[in-house]
């Protein structure tokens, strides 16, 4: 049976719900100036503290209102709308606000925390309801400041950064771009486009051969491919993306379509490769739907995406915590993206 979002919503919900507001286990990446800074997670981060990290914990609440506004009758839509009135207040949304604002915290969440903040963001602006425009609202100051932080840093990153992890550049510009269209906020649009191009668009006959990385949760070659449909036009694209990786529509690198393999749940790393297996599925249909319906690439692509599907819904829910605090975003949003194909 082809997975749909709706068979898993309430899956997904109580897996978040559950680390949501757990404060530890608790990784910080926190810049010490003085010893007036040793402070624990909540009060450091009185809206995002849970679900071990910040950033996890920014893209548990874009899972939850997400949820929230596609399934609003979802049995958890009550103890949803409890925890985001809980974490997302005013008060604490301009503490986080001034956080980054500090000295020494410019590199703080870059970019894949920021990306995760604006995609939330762009989250409760899509929705009508009311109280989920005060949640808008409130973020707005947060908002504002990672917007600056791209407009800033952006002109100053003069090469893009291809891991498979979390400084990744191109991932870190396609949460932020979507933003910016659906906002309109003309600046940031323009500026992550030219930087886009600049980075990448040069790219030809691409080492995909060479993944995944031991801990990767993306693909170097998917996301960057993941962005550059979004960037270029349709035409434009194809043909980039036919020097990118030469050999795909003949089934080459064969490593890029079978699914990763997890030896061990319990390792915080190592588990990554479960989200590797979501976000390839995601790329992979996102990408065949930007190529020719007669490409033997999209077949390819397509069952590809499929497999990793499978395999990657398979792990979200495995009983261990280093993977259930943030897979289940991952999953959720391979399966809005229209999945499958």
């Amino acid at each position: 049976m082809t997975p749909k979002l709706s068979d898993y919503g309430s899956q997904f919900a109580r897996l978040v719900l559950r680390c949501i507001r757990r404060e530890y286990p608790n990784k910080l990446d926190h810049v010490l100036a003085d010893a007036s800074q040793v402070k624990n997670p909540r009060a450091l981060h009185p809206a995002f503290y849970g679900c071990f990290d910040w950033h996890s914990s920014v893209h548990g609440h874009w899972l939850l209102a997400h949820l929230l506004r596609l399934f609003a009758n979802l049995p958890e839509a009550f103890e949803i709308r409890a925890a985001l009135n809980e974490n997302l207040t005013a008060e604490s949304l301009l503490t986080e606000a001034h956080y980054f604002q500090q000295r020494d915290r410019d590199s703080f969440e870059r970019m894949y925390g920021w990306t995760w903040l604006l995609k939330l963001a762009e989250e409760l602006s899509l929705s009508s309801d009311a109280e989920v425009a005060r949640w808008s609202q409130n973020l707005t100051p947060l908002v504002d400041a990672v917007v600056e932080r791209y407009l800033t840093f952006l002109p100053k990153q003069l090469y893009p950064i291809r891991t498979g992890v979390h400084p990744n550049t191109a991932f870190g510009l396609s949460f932020a771009l979507d933003y910016a269209r659906t906002t309109e906020h003309q600046e940031l649009t323009e500026l992550i486009e030219e930087r886009s191009r600049t980075y990448f668009l040069s790219d030809a006959d691409y080492a995909a051969a060479w993944e995944p990385s031991g801990e990767d949760f993306l693909s170097p070659a998917l996301v960057e491919a993941d962005l550059m449909r979004r960037v270029l036009s349709p035409a434009a694209f194809r043909d980039w993306f036919k020097g990118f990786v030469p050999q795909l529509e003949n089934g080459e690198p064969r490593n890029l379509f079978v699914p990763v393999t997890v030896s061990d749940r319990t390792d915080g790393k190592l588990v990554h490769l479960d989200g590797l297996n979501l976000s390839r599925a995601w790329c992979m249909q996102s990408i065949a739907a930007n190529l020719s319906p007669g490409d033997e690439a999209v077949i390819r692509l397509t069952n590809s995406a499929l497999l990793h599907a499978q395999a990657g819904l398979a792990s979200v829910s495995s009983g261990h915590y280093e993977g259930e605090h943030w897979l289940a975003t991952f999953a959720v949003y391979l399966l809005s993206t229209g999945f499958p194909l």
